[in-house]
This record gives structure tokens, sequence and C-alpha cells, in this order.
């Protein structure tokens, strides 16, 4: 799989999210702090992480596990666009 472009990376992460999530995410905001917001918890990270892994080719660290990296759909974005570089 080819580098894709921060929205399509965006795209995709939000798509995730929206599955993932029991609540309306309709209007996801790229800031918002999915985490503290109740949007996805605990178990949701981590699916998240393998999701990461397959859908973009990435591999996740102990080091990648701070909160800064999976904040919010811009910070994923982020993080997935170093992985790949």
């Amino acid at each position: 799989m080819g580098q894709e472009n921060s929205n399509g990376i965006a795209k995709k992460i939000k798509e995730y999210i929206h599955s993932a999530s029991f609540n309306n995410v309709d209007d996801l905001d790229d800031d918002l702090l999915i985490f503290k917001e109740g949007i996805l918890d605990s178990m949701g990270l981590i699916s998240l992480f393998t999701f990461l892994e397959q859908e973009f080719n990435i591999q996740i660290t102990d080091a990648d596990l701070v909160e800064e990296n999976f904040e919010s759909v811009n910070a994923i974005t982020n993080f997935v666009l170093q992985r790949q570089n």
C-alpha cells in the first residue's frame, strides 16, 4: 500500500472511530479529544492500534504510547504520517 495524504488518512481514521464508537460521531471534529470526551475507551484504544497497524502498515511501539499521539484525529493522522516516513 502506498503512502496517503493526510486527508485520506484522517478520513479512514474517522470512519474507524465512527464504526468503533457507540456515540454519534457524524460531525467528529479533527481536534476533539476522543478519549477525554468518551468517544473511545481503553479497549477502543487497543482496537485502534490494531486498525492503524493493519490499515497503514505501521508498527506501534511502547515508546509511541503517549497520549499526545492518539488524543484526536489530527494527532493520530500526524502520528501515522511520521511512522510512514
